[in-house]
């Protein structure tokens, strides 16, 4: 009977480790996102604004909108994902507030990601159009 229950713990130590080190990420997506530009403010008293430039070989929408699901985010800050596709040109210098890089980068940018301060999340296709 003990064989039977230490087995039965066993096992199911196993399925346990085994589902925590099986989590999907960023490297099982198909896009082929690359990370090319990012900034986060220096205050770490007030809300944190983190902004992140991102290139994609696909625009597969939903796995844009995961990506940006699994970004950093902190309770009351805000973080913003722009996507480009690959092989276009991506602003590389990043600043905090509305405007976060060179209006000349607008219409190339495929994708928005922002989640915001009360957790809310926004993906909007072709943002700058």
């Amino acid at each position: 009977m003990v064989y039977f229950i230490t087995a039965g713990v066993l096992i199911l130590v196993f399925f346990m480790v085994k589902d925590i080190f099986d989590q999907p990420g960023i490297g099982d997506m198909k896009a082929g996102f690359k990370e090319i530009a990012k900034f986060r403010n220096a205050n770490n008293t007030g809300p944190i604004q983190r902004i992140y430039v991102v290139t994609v070989k696909d625009s597969i929408w939903k796995e844009m909108e995961d990506y940006g699901n699994m970004m950093p985010h902190t309770k009351y800050g805000n973080t913003k994902v722009y996507f480009f596709m690959a092989g276009t040109n991506a602003p590389s210098q990043l600043q905090p507030g509305d405007i976060n890089f060179d209006p000349a980068f607008n219409a190339l940018c495929i994708g928005l990601y922002e989640k915001s301060a009360m957790s809310q999340v926004a993906f909007n296709k072709h943002p700058m159009k």
